[in-house]
């Protein structure tokens, strides 16, 4: 092997190689991680400076600092990994760009008209059923805690608010089917 004072056979270098790796591997790591910010992303590059570490540890001295000899290595590593994410950098076309754009913009008028449309219904519910709603939807409310503030039953809350619920539906289809024929 270059660089040291006798040579060794493939299993030495194979034996000193695995022991080296497995006391440095985790600094390396922590070296890597600190370069990328995805786990993810750092093991494959541990994995790759690992293989091109035993590739090319006939290139090592022995009683050298193995740790930064390997560190050396993953930081070229490193390197390459953030060129290929440079260059596989998903580019989406104009015209994807613009039909992203204007479904968002339809989308956001038709929320808008929803809102509207639910707002005047709302306007339109009887006072005992948008206090039954007020109550219900308030933080931390429970159709349970609704039931025994009102003195109703569970089964009887839960069905109040399916009849709302339906009306609330019916009248804001019915708004929006009158706006588009205005």
């Amino acid at each position: 092997m270059a660089g040291t004072n006798s040579p060794r056979n493939d299993s030495q270098a194979h034996g000193e190689f695995v022991r080296l790796w497995t006391l440095e591997s985790r600094r390396v790591f922590a070296f890597i991680l600190s370069m990328l910010p995805r786990v993810a992303d750092a093991e494959d590059v541990l994995q790759e400076t690992g293989v091109l570490a035993w590739e090319r540890f006939s290139q090592f001295t022995v009683g050298t600092d193995f740790r930064a000899w390997a560190t050396q290595i993953a930081h070229f590593k490193v390197l390459e990994f953030r060129r290929s994410l440079a260059t596989d950098r998903l580019i989406f076309p104009g015209e994807l760009l613009e039909l992203i754009d204007t479904t968002y913009q339809q989308e956001a008028a038709a929320g808008d008209r929803r809102q509207s449309a639910l707002a005047g219904c709302l306007k339109k519910l009887a006072t005992r059923d948008r206090g039954l709603l007020r109550s219900r939807y308030a933080p931390g409310a429970t159709a349970k805690s609704v039931a025994a503030a009102e003195g109703r039953s569970v089964d009887t809350i839960y069905k109040a608010l399916n009849r709302i619920h339906d009306a609330l539906f019916e009248c804001i289809q019915r708004s929006l089917a009158k706006e588009g024929k205005s």
